[in-house]
């Protein structure tokens, strides 16, 4: 396993982080010290997509012929560390990520043509429905229905856990379009224009919400939807195909570079906090809690670079996508649990902080994001596919049980 990087590579690194240091403005920088999950309201989110598009770097993992960048895996690998170590936003994946790379591979050229150049310069916004009432980690048991009328589909259900709903132009769902005897041979893949007359979004607050206005996910019913055929992704009946294809592209990211960035804010915390002279930073027993969770990080990244090794010289990364998203998202856990210890008191304070704002937040610059974030990363151990169901997929695929 070789983990250096090359004279080219560090000159890429350099790249990255001049191109951070102009583009990643200081309104940007402040509404991410305020965000509880690393993204920017809609406005400041749809200007650095459009930067890292001007710089073509907002779909490093499209194909060139799609308007992709051509990045070799550890230049990819680079970007990723170089992002989590300035704290940049992140990319919402609904688009770029995750039904780009679906409509590349199952839909028509007509499909491409229409939907791929809007979703590279982020003119639309997209969210993902799958989860249902009663069909979370049970994907396949979703009641979402979708009616053949001839020349088009007419759906009817609930999804939940929306992300960004609230935003969105387009939602890609899964719907049921017949009802087999294995479930998964029943759901298609669907495009639904979100201003169609019929469907509604209800936001659901959540204990990490320091406002209304600011709620991450939400409810989304159809009532008697129109969809055309045309939105039909690949055959009726291969939405399952699909859906797994997508999940390839939201698991198995790199997280070590983003939890050394939370684990540096953890002792910035501990630093300023303590009681009786004595700063919690020089407290033994949270100072063995950090190592602990440095150490766990070491490791990780190892694991990273040698998945990195493999995929450079044309493997594949196999089941330990699953590997990295259970020992990546656990280690967001402990980190924020850890960030939540060391703030104490100055973290109690429920502090609406909405954009815009000008109220100075109660306590040091940290106190207002530190319980949210601790909140909100109660969840990454379920989404993207639980990591209950990422421990079965190791043990077959792994172990051979």
């Amino acid at each position: 396993m070789d983990l250096l990087f090359g004279t080219e590579d560090e000159a890429f690194r350099q790249e990255v982080k001049d191109f951070i240091a102009e583009a990643y403005d200081d309104e940007m920088r402040d509404a991410v010290s305020k965000s509880h999950n690393n993204y920017l309201p809609k406005h400041l989110q749809i200007r650095w997509q459009q930067r890292l598009n001007d710089k073509g770097w907002a779909a490093t993992n499209w194909p060139e012929e799609y308007g992709g960048t051509k990045l070799t895996h550890t230049q990819k690998y680079i970007w990723d560390q170089e992002m989590a170590r300035e704290s940049a936003p992140g990319i919402v994946p609904f688009g770029l990520k995750m039904v780009a790379p679906v409509i590349m591979k199952f839909g028509t050229p007509e499909q491409k043509e229409r939907f791929l150049p809007d979703i590279l310069a982020t003119n639309v916004w997209w969210c993902q429905g799958y989860s249902e009432p009663g069909a979370g980690s049970d994907l396949a048991s979703l009641q979402c229905k979708a009616e053949d009328k001839g020349d088009h589909y007419l759906v009817n259900g609930q999804k939940i856990w929306t992300s960004a709903a609230q935003h969105a132009d387009w939602i890609f769902c899964l719907v049921r379009t017949s009802k087999e005897e294995k479930r998964q041979q029943g759901i298609s893949f669907l495009l639904i224009d979100m201003h169609s007359p019929g469907i509604s979004v209800e936001p659901i607050i959540t204990i990490d919400m320091p406002s209304v206005g600011n709620q991450e996910v939400n409810s989304v019913f159809f009532v008697d939807v129109k969809v055309p055929k045309e939105n039909l992704i690949g055959n009726e009946g291969e939405g399952w195909t699909c859906a797994k294809y997508l999940l390839e592209f939201e698991r198995g990211n790199a997280y070590s570079a983003g939890l050394y960035q939370s684990l540096k804010k953890v002792r910035k915390i501990a630093s300023n906090e303590g009681q009786d002279g004595l700063k919690l930073i020089d407290d033994q027993a949270f100072s063995a809690k950090l190592a602990n969770a440095e150490s766990q990080v070491n490791a990780l990244e190892m694991t990273e670079l040698r998945i990195l090794s493999r995929l450079s010289t044309g493997q594949n990364m196999g089941p330990e996508s699953s590997l990295m998203k259970c020992r990546g998202t656990e280690l967001q856990q402990l980190i924020s649990e850890l960030a939540l210890e060391a703030a104490g008191m100055s973290a109690v304070p429920f502090q609406p902080v909405a954009w815009g704002r000008n109220e100075e937040p109660v306590g040091p610059e940290y106190s207002g994001a530190v319980a949210p974030r601790y909140f909100n990363y109660r969840k990454v151990a379920i989404y993207a596919g639980s990591n209950e169901i990422q421990r079965n997929i190791m043990a077959k695929l792994i172990l051979g049980l």
